[in-house]
């Protein structure tokens, strides 16, 4: 994997960014993807795959798109992150388990102040989850469980019986602002969105998508596969290029940022 561009503005620390060019290795890869720092509020960074024509799976799952550098991010980001986000609809789909971290990774985290593994957050408006799947029994964390408080209370009962911590917003619907409140509220800054379509869609309409991090798998895939993003409108949100990364199998990795003024005034102060 080399660097091709960087926009050294995102910068956290003076110094820090790896050169234009050069081969990245592990510690240029987390420079690389590092958070802001000193954040006052979860900072949503969104992560997904799509092929060259913009489909979000091959087969159904995402797992069909990747590449060796697309996993390589891929655990970098949960390695940064204090929460990793998901969909119901992503979880059951992508079979997801708890988050898995090497131990050179989790005692980098613990020296960090973070917890050694980041817990799975699932997004559900019904709280439809099955309590023996791998989400709960192949986990070093318990997940965390947000729902709403429409959704049935012998369903919540369930998951929260099976170890989840599970919250329900006093709304019909799941919003961005309650999960970015209930996840500020745990302590949670650093956050990892990992899917679906549909939560995507969902920060997008709340305006509260912060950064994009995207792989372009050097497939196409044609079919009837969705786009990395869904919702009932469109709405347009800049971002500003923040690198680009490039492997020599055709993967394409972009990070983009949305730059809104409280968040450069921030940052401009860590690298004073």
């Amino acid at each position: 994997m080399r660097l091709l561009d960087i926009a050294t503005y995102f910068t956290p620390r003076e110094g820090s960014a790896p050169t234009v060019g050069a081969e990245l290795d592990d510690d240029a890869v987390l420079r690389a993807y590092a958070y802001p720092e000193a954040l006052t509020r979860p900072w949503i960074r969104v992560n997904f795959v799509s092929s060259i024509d913009g489909a979000v799976t091959a087969d159904g799952a995402s797992a069909g798109l990747g590449t060796p550098a697309d996993k390589r991010v891929f655990d970098v980001l949960r390695g940064a992150a204090d929460a990793v986000v998901v969909g119901a609809g992503t979880a059951r789909s992508e079979n997801y388990g708890g988050v898995r971290l090497p131990e050179w990774a989790r005692a980098r985290r613990v020296a960090l102040g973070q917890q050694p593994v980041p817990p799975v957050v699932v997004v559900t408006g019904s709280a439809s989850l099955d309590p023996r799947s791998r989400l709960f029994t192949d986990t070093d964390v318990p997940p965390t469980i947000i729902t709403t408080t429409s959704a049935p209370a012998d369903a919540r009962r369930r998951l929260q019986n099976a170890g989840a911590s599970v919250f329900a917003l006093k709304t019909d619907a799941v919003f961005a602002s309650g999960v970015s409140e209930i996840l500020d509220s745990a302590g949670h800054r650093r956050i990892l969105l990992e899917g679906g379509p549909g939560l995507f869609g969902t920060f997008l309409d709340d305006d509260a998508v912060d950064e994009v991090c995207l792989t372009t798998s050097p497939v196409v895939v044609g079919g009837s596969a969705g786009r990395i993003s869904r919702s009932s409108t469109a709405s347009l949100h800049a971002m500003k290029r923040a690198h680009v990364i490039a492997d020599d199998d055709g993967t394409v990795l972009t990070r983009w940022v949305r730059t809104r003024s409280r968040d450069v005034a921030e940052s401009s102060r860590s690298e004073k």
